[in-house]
């Protein structure tokens, strides 16, 4: 049997329109020898970027996952239970989005194993994929216990904005400091990546990751970038201000 390739994945996620996070993380890619890139979603909502971001991420992206909020934007799902200033931002961008960029979202899948690695690509919890479910907690991993045969050996979301690391076996689940880390091959993990446009862990640095596939590391990282400038364009798409000032802090 050959040996199977060995990849370099950027995995990215939650880049809600905001263009000067996601180009510094591009920036630190370029140092990272990535051979493929992947998003898990959220490339629109909340941002001053729509299009351009759509752009890049459309451009760089092997796949891109559906997120909510690209759901929301696309007429895919229903957000009229989404507080008013969330649907503001939402409607803003649906009308503000190319007819390519539209389109592109609207074709967008749930979920993604990538081949030859074992890795499982989802916007939220991976059971009940079009309910965008949240995973932050032991409590939320363990249900996908119930779908171990379907998970990958490393399972990757986003949808929360916060860095988190559950090792699950067939019987339990451990949260893990979220630092990188080597997988162990009796243990499956659901790794939440952050978020490049809108992080909510207190670190208003853009989050982004790398994962090996070879030596099985994962590699959490984190980029400054110009939140003046994205907090602007925010401001002047009249969009809610507070959208603008948590990129400052980070919540």
């Amino acid at each position: 049997m050959l040996p199977l390739p060995s990849m370099r994945l950027g995995v990215f996620s939650d880049t809600h329109a905001n263009y000067e996070a996601l180009s510094a993380v591009l920036e630190a890619y370029r140092s990272e020898k990535i051979d493929v890139y992947y998003c898990l979603g959220d490339t629109v909502g909340y941002g001053g970027s729509p299009n351009e971001c759509t752009e890049i991420v459309r451009g760089l992206a092997r796949v891109t996952i559906l997120g909510n909020h690209d759901a929301a934007v696309a007429g895919r799902m229903d957000y009229s239970y989404y507080y008013e200033a969330a649907r503001q931002a939402l409607d803003t961008h649906a009308g503000l989005l190319s007819a390519d960029n539209m389109a592109w979202l609207r074709g967008l899948p749930y979920s993604y194993r990538v081949p030859d690695a074992d890795v499982l690509l989802c916007h939220g919890s991976p059971v009940r994929l079009e309910e965008f479910e949240y995973i932050f907690a032991p409590e939320q991993a363990r249900e996908c216990l119930g779908v171990w045969d379907e998970l990958g050996h490393i399972t990757l979301i986003g949808h929360s904005h916060l860095c988190k690391v559950f090792s699950l076996s067939r019987t339990g689940v451990e949260e893990l400091p979220d630092v990188d880390f080597t997988l162990e091959p009796d243990r499956k993990y659901i790794v939440s990546v952050g978020s490049v446009g809108q992080p909510r862990d207190y670190d208003n640095r853009a989050s982004f990751t790398v994962f090996d596939t070879e030596t099985k590391r994962f590699e959490f990282k984190r980029i400054e970038y110009d939140i003046e400038t994205a907090a602007e364009k925010v401001l002047k798409l009249k969009l809610e201000r507070n959208f603008a000032h948590r990129l400052f802090i980070g919540v």
